[in-house]
């Protein structure tokens, strides 16, 4: 068992933590989430406290205590307060539009890009920097990942997109002799 389902979570105030069968509901301010765990993975709520066991020995299952406590952990904070990521975009003639749930990128290619984002994801841009927000920390993570994967900065001169707090490391390139 891991180091982290050895101790109870709390719930803050106007937060509730529902069990029903093998899936936890967690409800705030922001919103609701919803996870279902394996069986191996035991939840119980008592006295505004979340405690998380293992109902399996197995060798295979003793991670998946610790995992179930950090999305716990990850649902209890995205329902106080919501995760936001920002992407950076760089590069003559690149930029970002976002008009409600689609965004729409010009990126170089011969096309614009438009990409839908997922349901409770919220997106806003300004110049040169997109902002994802939403209760979901897997949802936003995964989405800004996709945006990003769809020009990755290159080396050597950096144009792309990146997240705000990632450095590129940049190359020389080529000298003229």
């Amino acid at each position: 068992m891991s180091r982290l389902a050895k101790k109870p979570i709390n719930i803050p105030e106007k937060t509730t933590v529902v069990l029903s069968g093998n899936s936890v509901t967690v409800k705030g301010p922001l919103g609701e989430l919803s996870r279902s765990f394996p069986p191996a993975v035991g939840v119980t709520v008592k006295d505004k406290e979340v405690f998380v066991s293992l109902n399996n020995s197995d060798r295979e299952y003793k991670a998946l205590s610790g995992t179930a406590v950090a999305h716990i952990k990850n649902m209890i904070a995205g329902v106080q307060k919501a995760y936001e990521k920002k992407l950076l975009i760089e590069g003559v003639g690149f930029k970002a539009d976002a008009q409600g749930a689609k965004l729409t990128l010009a990126l170089g290619f011969s096309h614009p890009v438009v990409v839908q984002a997922p349901e409770g994801v919220k997106v806003t841009t300004e110049k040169g920097v997109i902002n994802i927000s939403g209760i979901s920390k897997d949802a936003v993570g995964q989405f800004a990942a996709k945006i990003r994967a769809l020009k990755e900065p290159e080396p050597y001169k950096g144009k792309g997109i990146r997240y705000a707090d990632e450095v590129i490391r940049r190359k020389q390139g080529k000298k003229t002799a």
